[in-house]
């Protein structure tokens, strides 16, 4: 559904964007990451035919951005991350107009309307004026006006930027629901642990250049080369800690009250004789689990934020 090779923007001596190589399925929910001016924005808007690259092919939905933008508009659903919007029209009215321009005509019209309307929750607004919605619903009048044409792709800049926590979550949720419809969704955010939630793969970018493209899971994978344990027993921490020192897997303990933080050696895969040597040994569990690493520490282990 996108594909580009050797994709790249110059600014005089500036790559916005360098060689970007990118190759999107149909289905794919790809989270685009970077710090602010790493490239994602101007990557998006090549994509969108709304900027020419300095040289570099993209081709969304098998058509080139040179030679077949029209086709691609047609195909496209981009929300930047800043939109204007029409504040002395109401809701309905403001999707109707769009929907016009999309020639999309009569009852059908209505019809669609109504319909991104419920998808987006904006139902119960659709005879307010677009100034009177707050920032999250003006973001989800946004999804709504690019759905209207029923795109096979959704290009989404930052959509859940200066929303509140319940709009951040409402905006998740609704990404939740176009996956589900099967579009391929493009979608950058500083909000990494939601882009963990929704995302199969993830891109990493930093001074226009890709660091990172693969599954969410390789990620985690390539950032941590060493599991860690956390383990909590009810009593004796000190004791706990001195018996897991002293298994061949254990690489160092680390105490944080009665907080155990066990890093095991490289290549450790099975780490159940730790749990069933404390069970013996006479200690209570009252926690016992893998740490988890989010997209977060991830983002961090693998840039340096710097811009371009």
């Amino acid at each position: 559904m996108i594909e580009t090779h050797d994709l790249t923007m110059k600014y005089g001596e500036l790559f916005a964007v360098k060689a970007l190589e990118l190759n999107l399925q149909k289905g794919d929910v790809f989270g685009f990451i970077g710090p602010n001016g790493a490239g994602k924005t101007t990557a998006m808007r090549i994509l969108a035919t709304l900027l020419n690259p300095t040289w570099g092919e993209a081709y969304v939905c098998g058509y080139s951005i040179y030679t077949h933008p029209r086709d691609i508009r047609r195909l496209v659903g981009y929300m930047p991350d800043f939109f204007g919007v029409y504040d002395d029209m109401k809701v309905i009215e403001y999707l109707e107009f769009f929907a016009a321009a999309y020639r999309i005509r009569g009852a059908a019209r209505r019809k669609i309307c109504d319909d991104v309307l419920a998808l987006v929750d904006l139902g119960y607004k659709r005879e307010a004026l677009v100034t009177s919605l707050s920032r999250g619903m003006t973001q989800r009048l946004g999804l709504a006006r690019v759905l209207l044409h029923d795109p096979q792709v959704l290009l989404l800049d930052e959509p859940a930027s200066g929303l509140d926590p319940r709009a951040r979550i409402e905006i998740r949720g609704l990404l939740k629901e176009l996956r589900n419809l099967g579009k391929t969704i493009m979608v950058s955010s500083h909000i990494l642990p939601e882009l963990a939630d929704i995302c199969n793969k993830i891109g990493i970018i930093e001074r226009g250049e890709l660091l990172v493209n693969a599954d969410v899971e390789q990620v985690m994978k390539q950032v941590r080369r060493q599991t860690i344990l956390n383990i909590v027993v009810v009593e004796n921490t000190a004791a706990a800690a001195k018996l897991l020192e002293g298994d061949a897997s254990v690489e160092t303990v680390e105490t944080r009250g009665n907080l155990l933080v066990v890093t095991l050696r490289p290549n450790t895969a099975d780490y159940s004789q730790l749990a069933t040597g404390l069970v013996e040994a006479g200690f209570r569990l009252s926690l016992f689990k893998e740490d988890e690493l989010n997209l977060e520490t991830a983002f961090m282990a693998l840039t340096k934020g710097i811009t371009s």
